[in-house]
């Protein structure tokens, strides 16, 4: 059986992750509102997502407002897809001892 992935078994960054798997992209004003993270939260779990390889970031300006766009890497969305294939392993055994 595989282990859980620690980085997304957390259950905010798993929260971003599920959101994301949905989507093209999103800002960060999506994540923090559908989320329902503070900004300080938001950005440091985005940060260990980034480091995992999970997240891509993109940031620009619209004029001289900063904009954040965050999408989920071909790598992020096969750990995602390995966590989800742990946790039905995990049931498996739970309903079939």
């Amino acid at each position: 059986m595989s282990e859980l992935d620690r980085v997304i078994h957390e259950p905010a960054r798993l929260r971003i992750l599920t959101l994301l798997s949905g989507l093209d992209e999103a800002d960060f004003n999506f994540l923090l509102n559908t989320a329902g993270l503070t900004k300080g939260n938001l950005s440091s779990h985005m940060d260990k997502l980034e480091k995992a390889g999970y997240v891509e970031v993109r940031k620009s300006f619209n004029g001289r407002v900063p904009h954040t766009d965050f999408s989920l890497t071909p790598a992020g969305a096969e750990a995602l897809a390995e966590y989800w294939r742990a946790i039905d392993a995990i049931r498996s055994l739970q309903e079939n001892p």
